[in-house]
């Protein structure tokens, strides 16, 4: 059992919940929740390992029992030293750091999601989680946008992360992945996103909360579009008006 904030394990947790340096550092993430490991553990994702405190649900013990039979490396912590080293308001009691692991990007490339300078982490976890669910291949994170695996990003997720290949690229590499794509970026004053063909293979740019997409990704974009709205409402946050056009391409591929 550990007893000491100094412990190494609680020591590496604190780290993980900082700089994306740290993360690279450690080749590791953090995730928190009785959901989110067992999406890891059904995803067969590489524990480090995971630390639970006393008190546990019955469905968070069950889950330790699943861990301890994958031979995952499983520790209690006393008293009340996990709840103040863990980020969220209603702590469950356990925690798990997680190796990073890049999921390979698919050969044939039809629907990929771009989030470019998304830095608030709901809106790139709400993104990331929309994806998986719309059946996005691959979403590729340009400079200048949050770290997919920060732990405010990874709770929105709620296991997007373990399903959808996440990559870090520049703008030149992007280019090259996306070779043969038609590529469309979210813009207010774009065509209807209605009005436009969505079935052809594409990638979508989703821009910034304050100050939309970069220079970079309006040069790489090929098309704007647009979502219609009623009323005096200007524009929806990235993370909505994401999922919208996401969906947007599945209703229109699926009416083929």
């Amino acid at each position: 059992m550990i007893t000491s904030n100094q412990n190494p394990k609680l020591k590496l947790v604190r780290a993980l919940l900082g700089r994306p340096k740290e993360r690279r550092e450690a080749n590791a993430f953090l995730i928190e929740g009785v959901r989110l490991i067992e999406e890891a553990v059904t995803a067969g994702w590489q524990f480090q390992f995971v630390l639970f405190s006393d008190g546990l649900s019955e469905r968070g013990q069950d889950l330790i029992k699943v861990l301890t039979a994958h031979r995952v490396d499983v520790e209690e912590v006393a008293g009340d030293l996990l709840q103040k080293v863990g980020e969220t308001e209603t702590p469950q009691g356990i925690l798990a750091v997680l190796e990073f692991t890049d999921l390979p990007i698919p050969d044939s490339l039809n629907f990929i999601l771009i989030p470019d300078q998304i830095r608030d982490p709901g809106n790139l976890g709400t993104l990331l989680r929309t994806a998986s669910a719309a059946g996005v291949q691959a979403v590729f994170l340009p400079p200048e946008t949050t770290d997919a695996f920060a732990p405010k990003v990874v709770r929105s997720g709620m296991g997007a992360h373990f399903r959808l290949p996440i990559h870090s690229l520049t703008w030149d590499e992007i280019e090259a992945q996306t070779n043969g794509l038609d590529v469309y970026l979210a813009d207010m004053d774009g065509k209807s996103c209605w009005e436009s063909d969505l079935r052809t293979p594409l990638a979508l740019i989703v821009g910034g909360e304050a100050e939309g997409a970069s220079e970079e990704a309006r040069k790489f974009a090929m098309h704007k579009i647009s979502i219609p709205m009623a009323g005096n409402v200007e524009s929806l946050n990235a993370g909505v008006a994401g999922s919208v056009l996401m969906f947007e391409v599945v209703r229109q591929r699926l009416n083929v």
